[in-house]
């Protein structure tokens, strides 16, 4: 597998064909981030669905308790959770054959990174997927 982080041809294939994107995370508070972010992927035209047990909708979408629950598979699982929630969520991820594990800036765990790689998995650790998306000029 591509490092992504250093291979620009390989990140802009992955947000080219991707199509679905659960957000890991995704808050139902306006100005968190992960609100943020998730609403300029709908924008662009990603299917985004919000994983967060806490909440139950975000802007009258349902809200998803784990990956699992997703009534899709999702080409990215976008992740703005602490490190120490990472191995956990990449488990899912390789659980539900995702092909992308991308987490926000400054969320970075070696191990799961590795243990996602070993599964066939991409990654992309301490990255914006919306800068990088701006950055490569996907749309």
């Amino acid at each position: 597998m591509p490092n992504l982080k250093q291979d620009d041809n390989a990140l802009c294939k992955v947000l080219t064909e991707a199509k679905t994107i659960a957000v890991v995370g995704h808050s139902d508070k306006p100005q968190r981030t992960s609100y943020q972010i998730a609403q300029f992927l709908r924008q662009v035209g990603y299917t985004v669905y919000p994983v967060n047990p806490l909440v139950k909708e975000i802007n009258g979408q349902p809200s998803y308790a784990a990956l699992q629950e997703l009534p899709e598979p999702v080409d990215v699982v976008n992740i703005f959770r602490r490190c120490e929630y990472l191995p956990e969520i990449v488990d899912e991820a390789i659980f539900i054959n995702a092909k992308t594990v991308w987490t926000q800036l400054g969320i970075w765990h070696q191990p799961s990174a590795q243990k996602a790689l070993d599964a066939g998995v991409n990654v992309m650790m301490d990255a914006c997927i919306k800068i990088e998306y701006l950055r490569l000029r996907v749309g």
